[in-house]
């Protein structure tokens, strides 16, 4: 078994896609960095990495037999084990995972820039175990609150975090159904298309609108978030919150520096 010592991790909580567990160059002066003073790293396949990375279910045993309480965290001069954590690593990219007591990695982790470094070093010369799981169980599903990679690609931590927060707001406005509002919000997304917006009906307008934001980010989604979240006190905390943060904790322009 191999070990690393003294690693810092900034947890993403109940995070089911890669893009939110955020590389070294987007953690923010606001964020709590914990030190693990001993992790186990196990290289294994990219099919259980990827189930690992992207999603949220249940871990195979016999990985969670491996890396049984091997895992400590110091905090001040108190070393605490951690029942099941671990680096794991396909060769080509790294995240580190806490169950916090259950089967499933429910907080994740990227490293450090010199310790990712440390992690490809330690591999090298070694092979990935071919740890069995239930890859008929796992199919990874998206949809409006867990959107695809591909629109969400390229972003920023904040823009992210934005977008997450338009979704929040359009599923409610999906949840409602009511044709009014649809046409509504679509007139406000794309003005220019009033004529043909008011002959279409629910999902006509539904399907305009979520096709229109549902990739990238610009000045029209803020502004459009910024306007369909008002008025709920949940979702405007959020986007104060946001706005609020984002300083990064280092300047570095790139997590391979």
């Amino acid at each position: 078994m191999l070990y690393m010592h003294d690693v810092w991790v900034n947890w993403f909580e109940g995070e089911e896609n890669a893009y939110n567990i955020c590389y070294f160059h987007e953690w923010r002066k606001e964020d709590k960095i914990e030190l693990l003073d001993q992790v186990p790293l196990v290289y294994i396949t990219e099919e259980l990495y990827n189930h690992i990375e992207n999603d949220m279910q249940d871990l195979p045993k016999s990985l969670l037999d491996m890396i049984y309480k091997r895992a400590y965290v110091r905090k001040g001069q108190e070393r605490t084990g951690l029942e099941y954590a671990c680096i794991v690593t396909d060769g080509n990219d790294i995240v580190v995972f806490d169950t916090i007591g259950y089967s499933i990695p429910i907080r994740k982790s990227r490293l450090i820039p010199r310790q990712e470094q440390m992690v490809y070093d330690m591999i090298k010369n070694t092979k990935p175990k071919n740890i069995p799981f239930d890859k008929a169980v796992y199919q990874k599903e998206y949809h409006i609150l867990s959107l695809a990679p591909e629109y969400i690609h390229g972003l920023t931590r904040r823009e992210r975090q934005m977008k997450q927060l338009l979704m929040m707001g359009l599923d409610q406005l999906r949840t409602s159904n009511n044709l009014e509002e649809l046409r509504y919000w679509l007139t406000e997304w794309d003005p220019k298309g009033y004529e043909f917006i008011r002959f279409l009906d629910e999902e006509e307008v539904w399907q305009e609108l979520f096709n229109g934001v549902k990739k990238g980010w610009t000045d029209a989604h803020e502004d459009l978030c910024a306007k369909l979240i008002k008025g709920q006190p949940f979702l405007e905390r959020m986007w104060e919150i946001e706005n609020e943060q984002g300083t990064p904790m280092f300047k570095q322009k790139s997590r391979n520096q």
